[in-house]
């Protein structure tokens, strides 16, 4: 059974946090709360491990990870970032956002996008995700917890490890999340694009959801 690590939503333990940090570098999975749900996760460039979340999620090699970072300055160095999309990634970070950016090489070519050569990245709002990111001090894969043949993520540890059990080694219990995903926006283009309308106001951004 998964070790459940108890942390407070608003200011997490960082004797907690270093711990959860210490296990994603020694190649563990784990659960965590989000700004949108709770998400699966592991350190970025770990096979075995995303090969081990694949297996939990029943999706193919071909799925996308976001690669979830600290702050905007890390973005950088995985992400080619126009100075049109500096100041709308300034805008809307940390918060419930996706973008779409092209990969860097500094992200291994096996996590790109293969034809496009592009990578999901965030900066989660939330402040444990955050503070994980921060004391990892490198970006962590991550996808939404959602059992296999759900239609909704999961918002409660508790139910996350009812549906994941042994499969994780560790689920970050801060309290429940939301269920509604983040909004993702493609800043591949000269014109910012969205993606998916979700719990980030396009508003917020000067988008239109109606493109969506």
């Amino acid at each position: 059974m998964a070790d459940i690590i108890h942390v407070h939503a608003e200011t997490p333990q960082p004797r907690r946090i270093t711990q959860i940090a210490e296990a994603l570098r020694a190649g563990k999975v784990i659960a965590y709360p989000t700004d949108s749900s709770y998400g699966l996760a592991c350190a970025m460039g770990d096979k075995d491990a995303i090969e081990r979340i694949c297996a939990m999620r029943g999706l193919g090699h071909d799925h996308f990870f976001t690669l979830v970072c600290r702050d905007l300055s890390e973005i950088s160095t995985y992400a080619r970032v126009e100075n049109t999309s500096f100041r709308l990634l300034k805008a809307a970070t940390p918060g419930a956002y996706t973008f779409v950016l092209p990969a860097t090489k500094e992200v291994p070519a096996w996590l790109a996008h293969p034809k496009r050569k592009t990578i999901g990245i965030r900066v989660p709002g939330h402040p444990v995700a955050r503070a994980i990111a921060e004391a990892l001090d490198a970006p962590m894969m991550s996808v939404t917890a959602q059992a296999p043949g759900e239609d909704m993520p999961l918002s409660e540890a508790l139910d996350v490890r009812d549906a994941f059990d042994r499969q994780l080694d560790y689920i970050v219990d801060a309290g429940a999340t939301g269920v509604e995903p983040t909004t993702v926006v493609d800043l591949t283009d000269a014109v910012p694009k969205i993606l998916r309308a979700g719990k980030g106001s396009a508003e917020a951004l000067g988008l239109d959801p109606a493109e969506a």
